[in-house]
């Protein structure tokens, strides 16, 4: 009996996400199902909840094959009747729930998950957003081979074929504001232009040198969102004003923008390097956003910690498992949704302490104790009190990390066909060591 009351009834039992239930319950679930008319037309063993929960709890394992994850979903329920699918029956069932569901579910829960006072999540009042693109690899099946291409490099060509993934994050929470994906053919500025539609006053987005398009500039800057942008040194900008501060006035485009010319010099215990830095921004006024806000750039870093989170944390390196371009498109927002579930969960346990940054809070952490409580069907409801944080907040507050340091490594090739063809070594002391960023000149041409 105890059972019934943690969980659904009869043949919705196995719908749930543990604790991170009450993060997307079954009554948002629902809704979703009835928007998207993918509601089951009769009760069955795998009714369209719970195949939807099935598939986020995919992304929470992706190690294990469907019906490993389906004896993960039920595990807990024991003196419940629950049904013992083929693997014929989960895969028909994801394809009869389909892409829209998932789509709509993300569309519910993106966002910034950041208050007035979460620690380093704005900047003088503006809500600090970045954007970058990750190449996911996916099966190498013909169906995705006629989709997704292999990524070339001068290293030779990927194992898998793989899609593109550009997200708009949050740098303080590294909550997922909006997402896109498609086949490598198209570059990362194609797609770019989809996630603006999620700008909005008030927020400062960071974007690195591939992005210095005029019209992707002119089209964020329509939202009423500012831009902190670097742009390549020959990049010829014209003087239409000199500030005090060595900053200039100039344009770009239809937008008015403020240069900054810098040279920034990363101490490491290793040494030092100095790299000259073009920065431009949609701030022009130099009392009111002074040229030391070049140091917001490093701010950046945040979205390829997302991505490390997502593709090394959360799917452990692994490729996914869909063998077909809709499936892979099913199972890209299922895992987009359960990342921000997770940092949803993570964000409601650092907030209610403003002065702890949420850089401190260990996605690990937060990832291990969700799966346990999956496993256990455990805290799919509170019957009992109002608990804003429950046991992954607790874990997650119990465990936070030191104050995070500024980190510096050289570049390399990532995933390298042979040891010999990298272009580099990873010097692993420089990594680890605290770094200073210190701002020696800013100049005008």
């Amino acid at each position: 009996m105890a059972h019934e009351v943690a969980v659904a009834a009869g043949p919705f039992a196995p719908g749930h996400l543990g604790e991170l239930t009450r993060v997307v319950p079954f009554e948002m679930v629902d809704e979703v199902l009835a928007e998207t008319g993918r509601t089951q037309q009769r009760i069955r063993d795998l009714p369209s909840r719970v195949v939807v929960y099935l598939l986020l709890a995919g992304a929470l394992f992706p190690g294990v094959g469907w019906q490993e994850v389906w004896q993960r979903l039920t595990a807990g329920l024991d003196g419940l009747e629950t049904a013992a699918p083929t693997a014929g029956a989960l895969a028909q069932a994801r394809r009869r729930v389909g892409t829209v569901p998932l789509r709509r579910l993300f569309d519910l829960l993106r966002g910034p998950a950041a208050g007035i006072r979460t620690a380093g999540a704005r900047w003088r009042g503006l809500l600090v957003c970045a954007v970058d693109g990750t190449l996911v690899a996916v099966p190498d099946s013909p169906a995705n081979q006629a989709e997704f291409t292999r990524h070339r490099c001068n290293n030779g060509g990927a194992g898998y074929p793989s899609l593109r993934l550009l997200v708009l994050v949050s740098c303080g929470t590294r909550t997922v504001l909006d997402a896109v994906f498609g086949p490598t053919a198209n570059g990362e500025t194609s797609y770019a232009p989809s996630l603006v539609r999620s700008l909005r006053e008030g927020m400062i987005v960071l974007l690195d040198r591939n992005f210095a398009v005029q019209a992707l500039v002119e089209a964020v800057t329509g939202t009423g969102a500012h831009v902190l942008v670097r742009v390549k040194q020959h990049r010829r900008l014209p003087v239409l004003r000199r500030f005090p501060d060595g900053s200039y006035l100039s344009g770009l485009g239809s937008v008015a923008v403020r240069v900054i010319d810098c040279e920034i010099t990363v101490s490491t215990s290793q040494g030092r390097r100095t790299g000259a830095y073009r920065l431009v921004t949609t701030l022009t006024d130099p009392y009111t956003h002074p040229a030391e806000l070049i140091r917001l750039y490093h701010e950046r870093w945040e979205v390829e910690t997302s991505y490390l989170e997502i593709k090394s944390t959360l799917l452990g390196g692994r490729v996914l498992r869909a063998r077909t371009p809709v499936g892979v498109t099913q199972e890209v927002f299922a895992l987009l949704v359960t990342y921000q579930v997770l940092r949803l969960a993570m964000a409601d346990a650092t907030g209610l302490s403003p002065a702890t940054d949420p850089d401190r809070a260990s996605f690990s952490i937060a990832l291990n104790t969700a799966r346990d409580l999956l496993v256990q069907a455990a805290g799919v409801f509170d019957d009992t009190a109002v608990d804003l944080v429950g046991t992954i907040g607790r874990r997650v507050m119990a465990g936070l990390m030191p104050d995070r340091r500024i980190r510096t490594r050289p570049r390399v090739v990532k995933r390298a066909i042979s040891k010999y063809n990298a272009r580099g070594t990873v010097d692993r002391t420089s990594y680890k060591a605290t770094i200073s960023i210190d701002i020696l000149t800013t100049h005008t041409p």
